[in-house]
This record gives structure tokens, C-alpha cells and sequence, in this order.
């Protein structure tokens, strides 16, 4: 059998400048596919639009130029796609897989179990069949049991229903979720290694259990390690997290190239460190471990 050439992605989410705990998921992403010799895309995923800005994706696309991340074709942009995704709900919704919730946060927390994420929705409008307008609208989970072979992270399972429950794939505003936006994206793009930071291990399962009910192939995942602050928070722009200074792109990457446990490099260019970093690259360098502290640099 003919394999599938390697596709790969880097998909922030335009809230705010290139971090050192970004940098890392790019760069993972970028030396995976680049040693494959497969492509490399980049997307934005601006479905959340009141956090996204067009400004804040031009400055992370200027980020990794100036890093030598070149990504291959167009950029894509999650809020330019929204059709392609009430494609997806309306063949889920022939499957009669989803259903109306109007229940609030609050109610749910009022009458949930903690999962793996906080509190597990336990169904409350699963059968009471409520119109979709005005409501949120959930994927039912039934008994499924998710698992699968992270390269990095190793076996992962889950009981979708008692893990995670029900999970909403269209919000009551009308925008439709994450965890839908991402799944269609991957498929319609070709993507088949998903290469991303271990906050988003979780989802993986609600990701899978998408790719089944929607017949798409599901990709392999690798899951890296986040960056912390000294407080144990993932780097981010609710954390204040620095920018890091394209100026510095060869201080930063080997930073970033340590933090992933493969070998530092002495080239003089961004692209000539990444063409080195990308033939050496070995996965298996990885820390196995969900977080690590941030070098005392990426927090200044």
C-alpha cells in the first residue's frame, strides 16, 4: 500500500504575539514534517472572534518568517471557513448524533461529576428534544471509548461519557466549536500528523470520536510538552507571557530546540540551524512529560 504523504500543521489561535511556549509548538510542528519531507501548513484558528484579531495574525505570520518557519501554501483562516463546518453539523445531525441543550454553566456545574476537565454534562436535554435555535447544541458520546498511541505521550484513553460527556459543537451564539472547527480543518486540509502542545492531549479523544462518527481518517498525534511560568502556568497571553524577539531567532530556537531535547546548533542563520535541527530530529528526545518550566529567558 502507497503511503500518504506527510501533511502537517501549525494552528494558533491570533490572541497575541509569538511566545516562547508557541515558538515551540511551531517549531515541533515545522522540524516533524520538514524531516518527513512532508508539507507544512500554517492556519489561523479565529473561530473564537471576539479574542481573535487580524492584526495579531499578520504579527504571528511576520513571527515566523523571521524565525525561517516558511509554511507551504496558503494560509488558512478558521473564520473564512464556517460553511464547511455547517456541512459537518448537518451530516452529524443526519446521523442523529446531536441534540439541543439549554442548559446554563452554571446548571451544569450544579449538576455534574468532575471529569478530566471539570464538570462532566450528564445529559440533562439529551432526549428532550429542544430546538437548536437559541440553544447550544451537543455530540451525544454514548459509551464511547476513545484510545489511541500518542508518539510522544504514549496510550491515551478515554470513556467519552463519563470522562468528558457530552460536549458542545456549536455554541448557543452561534459559533461553532473548537473541537468541530479543528476536526473538519485537519480532513479538509489532508493532514495526517497532528503536532501540537500536551494542553490539547484531552481533546484528542473528542477530536477522534468526531473523525468516526464524521468518516474521516484520523491522524497521528504527537503531543509536546507546554512551557510553564514560574507559577506552573502554560505560557500564554493570560499569563503575560513575553514576546519573544525575532532578532534573537537564533538565541530563541536553540532555546526552544533544548526545551524538546534535541541537539542546539552553532549555524548563523535561522534556515541554516532549522535545515540542520530538521535532519537531526528525533522524537523520541522528547521529554514524555505533559509540562516543563520555560527557560529563565522565555520569562523575562
Amino acid at each position: 500500500m502507497k503511503q500518504t504523504p506527510y501533511v502537517g500543521r501549525f494552528a494558533p489561535s491570533p490572541t497575541g504575539p509569538l511566545h516562547f511556549g508557541s515558538l515551540v509548538a511551531a517549531l515541533a510542528s515545522y522540524l516533524d514534517a520538514r524531516n518527513a519531507g512532508g508539507i507544512w501548513r500554517v492556519r489561523m484558528e479565529d473561530v473564537d472572534g471576539p479574542r481573535c484579531r487580524p492584526e495579531h495574525a499578520r504579527a504571528l505570520l511576520q513571527s515566523l518568517t523571521a524565525f525561517g518557519l516558511a509554511w507551504d501554501g496558503e494560509v488558512a483562516t478558521q473564520s473564512g471557513r464556517t460553511a464547511l463546518y455547517g456541512c459537518a453539523l448537518d451530516a452529524l445531525r443526519a446521523r442523529g448524533c446531536l441534540y439541543g441543550c439549554a442548559c446554563s454553566r452554571r446548571e451544569v456545574s450544579d449538576s455534574a461529576l468532575d471529569g478530566i476537565e471539570g464538570p462532566v454534562y450528564p445529559g440533562t436535554c439529551r432526549d428532550r428534544r429542544l430546538p437548536w435555535e437559541g440553544n447550544a447544541v451537543r455530540v451525544a458520546t454514548r459509551g464511547a471509548m476513545i484510545e489511541f498511541q500518542d508518539r510522544c505521550q504514549g496510550v491515551q484513553r478515554q470513556a467519552l461519557e463519563r470522562d468528558i460527556g457530552d460536549f458542545v459543537v456549536r455554541r448557543r451564539d452561534g459559533l461553532f466549536s473548537y473541537q468541530l472547527a479543528v476536526v473538519v480543518d485537519d480532513a479538509d486540509q489532508g493532514v495526517t500528523d497532528v503536532v501540537r502542545g500536551a494542553d490539547l492531549l484531552d481533546s484528542s479523544q473528542r477530536q477522534i470520536h468526531l473523525q468516526q462518527l464524521l468518516g474521516y481518517q484520523t491522524p497521528r498525534y504527537l503531543h509536546v510538552p507546554v512551557a510553564t511560568n514560574a507559577a506552573g502556568q502554560k505560557l500564554s497571553k493570560q499569563t503575560l507571557a513575553p514576546e519573544v524577539n525575532p532578532r534573537e531567532a537564533i538565541r530563541w530556537l536553540n532555546l526552544a530546540l533544548a526545551f524538546l531535547g534535541q541537539p542546539v546548533s552553532s549555524a548563523s542563520t535561522p534556515q541554516a540551524l532549522l535545515a540542520a535541527a530538521a535532519q537531526a530530529w528525533n522524537p523520541a528526545r522528547i521529554p514524555a512529560v505533559r509540562a516543563l518550566p520555560a527557560p529563565l529567558p522565555a520569562l523575562a
